[in-house]
């Protein structure tokens, strides 16, 4: 009986070595796969929330409070900023949102980076005419809360809550980007 346990023992370590190896194996040998994907995935965000812009706007970043904004340039001049912000109040979590503003705060566009909401309800917040309606916007220029609670924002029937960490989400960037603003955009020169 011991001596079955102990060879069950050697053969399941040396299963798990293997495997663990093999992972390793694999993980290495794809890593720069992965990166230039995550990098693809990151430029065509930016793309879709920033104005026309002729340099890589995820190379041309700052770093401020924590917060990385991504700099677009035409001409060599800032005439977009974009950033990340998420709410944790989404129905199923987390819900991040890229920010594209041109440099005085107006929204240019939004994309949502990663949700989990349900599908064919909360996942609505994807669609065009949802992410359509914060274009124009700026942060003192809007009621920043869905119609349901006084706001300018459209809801989804039936999942009001993904909308709301949206917007909530949507806000809580814009006020970073216009307390940082002057040390995001720094001495450079702006279109605006």
């Amino acid at each position: 009986m011991m001596k079955e346990i102990i060879r069950l023992t050697v053969v399941l370590t040396c299963v798990c070595m293997v495997a663990g190896l093999a992972l390793s194996y694999v993980n290495a040998a794809t890593k720069e796969a992965r990166a230039y994907q995550d990098r693809l995935e990151k430029l065509n965000a930016l793309n879709l929330v920033l104005p026309d812009h002729d340099n890589e706007a995820d190379k041309d970043i700052i770093e401020v409070s924590g917060v990385t904004y991504y700099l677009s340039m035409k001409d060599g001049a800032i005439n977009g900023v974009a950033f990340e912000s998420s709410s944790e109040k989404g129905y199923s979590g987390l819900i991040t949102v890229m920010v594209g503003v041109l440099p005085e705060g107006k929204i240019k566009a939004i994309g949502i980076l990663s949700q989990k909401e349900t599908p064919g309800l909360g996942s609505k917040i994807d669609e065009d005419w949802f992410k359509g309606q914060y274009a124009g916007k700026t942060l003192d220029g809007a009621n920043w809360a869905v119609k349901k609670d006084g706001g300018d924002f459209d809801q989804i029937s039936g999942a009001t809550i993904s909308p709301r960490a949206v917007t909530a989400a949507v806000k809580d960037g814009l006020t970073s980007y216009a307390q940082n603003k002057m040390e995001i955009l720094g001495g450079s020169d702006v279109i605006q």
